[in-house]
């Protein structure tokens, strides 16, 4: 896949670099050519000079065949801007954004947007975001402790109890979508082929939802 990295400060070459270790194709944008030290020697990427929210150096950067998109720069505002770009005009996938400002980042996650708050910010979420198809944070509260979580069932809980899920995962289900409709799900409930959940956890235990739903035989109850 390729992905589009915007800022190349500490998180956003941490990133890049490790993105392209794992195999992916990676393009980073920065107004500051010197940024762009901080790849290091063997990162192979493209490097673009430009504003992050220009349409020509996001095609120069090749969003028109990017599968994720990540704003983390130092500002809000051109982390939104871009992050919005990329989903709106370009229509990628995966689109994740660095926000400081936590109210701000409330809204974001309003509009469909995953947005890390610096306090609870880490690279490895971000990586979440931008790869994962099974799991996906879709909105976090303010402090940042509280989270709803996008969970496509897998083939190892097909045919299982949500009650199995949840204690497995520690995640409490909000709701279900199963054939395009939305339900409000009991512990009896069996899982099925295609049904998509969204569940409530705490910032603590997203690591191991994530476990939980991608390896179902080490969740068994």
């Amino acid at each position: 896949m390729h992905v589009v990295v915007m800022g190349c400060g500490r998180v956003g070459s941490a990133i890049a670099r490790r993105l392209e270790q794992i195999g992916h194709s990676v393009a980073v944008i920065d107004q500051d050519p010197e940024a762009f030290r901080r790849l290091g020697p063997e990162f192979t990427g493209r490097q673009v000079t430009g504003l992050g929210f220009d349409r020509q150096t996001l095609l120069d950067a090749g969003i028109d065949s990017a599968g994720a998109f990540a704003a983390v720069s130092s500002g809000d505002n051109s982390n939104i801007i871009s992050a919005r770009v990329a989903r709106e005009t370009f229509g990628v996938q995966h689109v994740v954004a660095r926000i400081y400002d936590s109210k701000r980042a409330e809204v974001f996650e309003r509009m469909g947007i995953p947005s890390v708050a610096t306090v609870p910010w880490t690279v490895n979420r971000l990586m979440r975001e931008l790869l994962s198809v099974k799991v996906s944070e879709i909105w976090r509260e303010p402090t940042g402790k509280v989270l709803l979580m996008r969970v496509t069932v897998t083939d190892g809980w097909v045919g299982r109890r949500l009650a199995d899920l949840e204690t497995a995962s520690g995640a409490r289900a909000a709701w279900l979508v199963r054939f395009g409709e939305a339900q409000l799900p009991t512990p009896g409930t069996v899982l099925q082929d295609g049904d998509q959940l969204v569940v409530a956890a705490t910032d603590d235990i997203s690591d191991r939802v994530h476990h939980t739903v991608e390896h179902p035989e080490g969740g068994r109850a």
